[in-house]
């Protein structure tokens, strides 16, 4: 049965049926040639493995974004941005991966990232002289920050395959986030220098970036309540998420007013189609990770990579390839529900604290947001600027090679995962 599901699975991905559909049809086709089990299996996985309370945060947390994303935040979250770093080489850039990090703290997905800083910061960028190419593969590359940043849709989804806490897995987030970033920013610095980007003209100035902080104190607010109320034991991070769309719909409509009732119905269809993409997929995964554990597949292979060698540095190596070529074919939302099992009793029998494998493997796969073919920020951020996709895939690989750096740094430095738990 496990290479009937993986050749089905395979054939179905290079044929370009959607992830989640793929990851169903090869669970049906497995248990058709199989006959062992009945197709009901596949219904029953995709009702009652959605129905889990930390599940819930999923839907509510693309809710926040999108509420947010329409409701001024993003520009005051630029704004606040560039009174940091605008007056810098490349300040628009700059400004750009500031904002991206900014939004990660609230939206929780990175091509809701991507969309809310793009349509902005692209056009920005470009209307200053930044070639159109580096400009999307900036934005698309700090989108993917989004989903290591907290709150972070695929940090639940670990969380939940993992039986890992989802609140620690938040905070252990906050500073390999913030690390990509800077990562980002160092690259974007010094592409900007040799191609003469300047900044703003403007002197950085304290009364200045006050204002600016003053102006967006709502939008700064709502992650300080999230991680706050979560950290602090007030909510979970499922409440968490249901308090993040109250915050954000109170701000975007009473504060700032620049959402309006009659955008609600926009706001509600974009959130339930990506909900409902997601839950799809979340039910199908589930069947196809069910089916490889009672054949024993995920024991037979973690036996193998033991085997291979006892070297902690050389089997995580392993792993993070494994990931990165993963991440490049499949949705991260799949590859959790399919690898965690897998993957987390061996890096725990090398010495690998859980939470700080699911940071490995949260970053690991964020970098598949920006490898073609699957890369969902590429296609975002490709329809903003309007660039081909191949253009940009041979923009952003200096992007690609900065996060692999440092996610090997996150890798072999635990301290950077684990410092704030």
């Amino acid at each position: 049965m496990g290479i009937t599901l993986f050749a089905s699975f395979g054939v179905l991905l290079v044929t370009a049926v959607p992830i989640g559909i793929a990851l169903g049809l090869s669970v049906m086709i497995a248990l058709l040639l199989d006959g062992g089990m009945p197709l009901e299996f596949l219904m029953k996985e995709l009702t009652t493995s959605v129905n889990s309370f930390p599940l819930l945060a999923i839907p509510f947390f693309i809710l926040a974004g999108e509420i947010m994303g329409r409701g001024g935040i993003s520009k005051r979250l630029i704004n606040v941005a560039e009174s940091i770093v605008g007056s810098v080489i490349g300040g628009t850039a700059l400004t750009s991966i500031v904002t991206c990090m900014f939004f990660a703290a609230i939206s929780g997905s990175g091509p809701a990232t991507v969309a809310a800083v793009g349509g902005i910061m692209i056009p920005a960028m470009v209307s200053k002289g930044y070639d159109r190419k580096f400009a999307t593969a900036v934005v698309a590359s700090a989108g993917s920050i989004g989903v290591i940043i907290p709150p972070s849709i695929p940090m639940v989804m670990y969380g939940v395959s993992g039986s890992v806490s989802i609140g620690d897995m938040f905070i252990a987030g906050i500073i390999p986030g913030i690390l990509v970033g800077f990562g980002l920013m160092i690259y974007a610095y010094y592409y900007s220098k040799k191609n003469n980007y300047l900044g703003n003209g403007k002197k950085v100035s304290i009364r200045n970036i006050g204002r600016e902080v003053w102006n967006a104190k709502w939008s700064l607010l709502i992650p300080v309540i999230i991680l706050g109320g979560i950290y602090g034991g007030i909510f979970t991070p499922t409440e968490a998420a249901a308090a993040a769309v109250f915050i954000g719909f109170i701000i975007g409509v009473f504060f700032y007013r620049e959402l309006k009732l009659k955008d609600l119905e926009d706001v509600f269809i974009e959130s339930a189609l990506l909900t409902a993409t997601i839950l799809v997929i979340v039910g199908t995964a589930t069947a196809f990770g069910k089916l490889l554990a009672m054949e024993q597949i995920p024991n037979k292979i973690a036996e193998s990579m033991l085997s291979l060698s006892s070297n902690p540095t050389i089997i995580m190596m392993s792993i993070i390839v494994l990931l990165l070529i993963v991440g490049c074919f499949m949705d991260t939302i799949a590859a959790i529900i399919i690898l965690t099992p897998i993957l987390l009793p061996v890096a725990t029998l090398v010495g690998y604290d859980p939470i700080h494998f699911g940071i490995i493997m949260i970053v690991a796969l964020a970098i598949g947001f920006i490898t073609p073919p699957v890369g969902v920020n590429l296609f975002v951020g490709a329809g903003i600027s309007g660039i081909s996709l191949e253009v940009l895939s041979k923009a952003i690989l200096p992007f690609i090679v900065v996060m692999i750096i440092i996610l090997l740094i996150i890798t072999f430095i635990p301290t950077l995962s684990l410092l704030l738990l």
